[in-house]
């Protein structure tokens, strides 16, 4: 089966911004599915995942929510505050 290359605009934060030298991007690419799936191939094998929060079209998301063309995802580290 053949699938589509899908277009999402990815948008970095704070540290994120700086580890990536980018505060967005946007992609072009086939089998993206999941946030996870564009945190994979946007962060080129870098583990932070865990310490990510991800949102789609500002609402907070999940690893697993699904992406779909014209999406805005974005990446930012835990907000914490004092």
């Amino acid at each position: 089966m053949y699938e589509e290359a899908m277009s999402v605009k990815v948008l970095y934060f704070a540290s994120l911004k700086e580890l990536f030298g980018r505060s967005e991007q946007q992609l072009n690419i086939d089998g993206l599915k999941t946030v996870e799936d564009v945190w994979k191939h946007v962060s080129k094998g870098y583990d932070v995942s865990q310490q990510v929060l991800y949102s789609v079209n500002h609402e907070y998301a999940q690893a697993d929510s699904l992406v779909h063309a014209g999406d805005e995802v974005a990446f930012f580290p835990p907000v914490t505050g004092g």
